[in-house]
């Protein structure tokens, strides 16, 4: 078969005209033969292949920059960039799934402010945080008030004051009233006021570029929990005797076992597992999941930094949260269990049950937060 004519390999390769000419400028799908008069291009029938590649690319919505890469790749390596854009896309549907359930949940709420005295929960809660038992200063930060649940992870020279910082700026949401058509933008200025508190505790020069934190933080409304959540710390939901992690790692190893590349079972060994995708700090992408929780009596919810998660199965950490009657009680089991598993890392641990309000917690409810000194 001799060479196709534009026309002709548009129609066999599912591109337009337009689209070939476009692919030739960008040198992704150069023809094989130009006429020096005329200009007219003239494709090889061997192209098809790259060009329906190309095409179905394109269906997948991949950037053209991207697409050059793919084609420039071996069968197996070109597997792996297309299963880790696909991953990207679906990490990418699944935040705007979760935006957009958040804005129905909140804007389909016919209350017209919500306000802890009108509630019929509350919460009881606990915070600990513990050095471990191999390092030498704590990183962590824990807190837990009648609003706000908070567990930060500092890294760097400065992550200590860094992650206390940053739970520092949410502490105004201890106060004053919460409109309901005003929370997602509360949860944006709030992640905005602890990146600003970060970058102040980091300062200028070498020691701001490795310094950051992750941020967790749950907001007690009245009748739910929005959560804000970057990096790498977690919450469970302890629901009718079953645990659900309800967020999800920021690290570029759960970004290797979301694409397939890794295992849970290797990831959970890997060497770089700490290494975060998202966090606050100097030059870090601080994009916040954002979520709203139904509150349901009886829930316990669980945040702890990695320090716990790390070293602690699930399965032990359900049974602590199942077991132990108090928040306090069970914060402190839980740090021990870390710190029996070799407390190789700060741990740090909120506990909150969501109750049945009494009268007499209208004025004040839960136990004192904790934090590292």
């Amino acid at each position: 078969m001799g060479l196709l004519t534009i026309g002709a390999f548009a129609k066999a390769s599912r591109l337009s005209p337009k689209a070939l000419r476009l692919y030739d400028e960008l040198g992704l799908l150069t023809p094989a033969r130009v006429d020096p008069v005329t200009g007219y291009r003239r494709y090889a029938p061997e192209q098809l292949e790259q060009a329906r590649l190309v095409a179905w690319l394109r269906r997948l919505g991949m950037p053209l920059a991207r697409i050059q890469r793919v084609c420039a790749l071996g069968p197996g390596p070109a597997g792996q960039e297309v299963r880790a854009f696909w991953a990207q896309v679906e990490a990418d549907t699944a935040a705007r799934r979760d935006l957009a359930t958040f804005l129905i949940d909140h804007l389909s709420r016919k209350d017209p402010a919500m306000s802890a005295n009108a509630a019929p929960l509350a919460i009881r809660y606990a915070a600990l945080s513990d050095t471990g038992l191999v390092r030498e200063s704590n990183q962590d930060t824990a807190y837990a008030g009648p609003r706000l649940l908070a567990v930060a992870d500092g890294c760097g020279s400065r992550g200590g004051p860094a992650g206390a910082a940053a739970i520092g700026a949410l502490k105004h949401l201890e106060t004053g009233s919460l409109p309901a058509g005003n929370l997602l933008n509360v949860l944006e200025d709030v992640v905005d006021r602890a990146q600003q508190a970060v970058h102040s505790v980091a300062g200028s020069g070498s020691s701001a570029e490795g310094t950051g934190t992750t941020l967790t933080a749950m907001l007690w409304t009245g009748s739910q929990l929005a959560l804000v959540h970057i990096g790498d710390s977690r919450v469970y939901l302890l629901r009718e005797g079953e645990l659900f992690q309800i967020t999800h790692d920021h690290t570029l190893v759960q970004s290797m076992v979301d694409e397939g590349r890794l295992s849970p079972e290797e990831a959970a060994s890997h060497p770089q597992r700490s290494l975060l995708a998202r966090a606050l700090g100097q030059g870090a992408d601080a994009t916040p999941d954002m979520r709203l929780h139904d509150a349901r009596r009886e829930d316990r919810y669980l945040l702890c930094s990695d320090g716990l998660s790390t070293v602690v199965p699930d399965q032990d950490i359900r049974h602590v949260l199942a077991g132990m009657g108090a928040p306090e009680q069970a914060v402190r089991e839980l740090v021990a269990l870390a710190n029996a598993s070799g407390g190789p890392d700060n741990v740090s641990c909120v506990v909150a049950d969501v109750v049945e309000e009494q009268r007499s917690e209208r004025t004040g409810s839960g136990l004192r937060a904790c934090v590292p000194s």
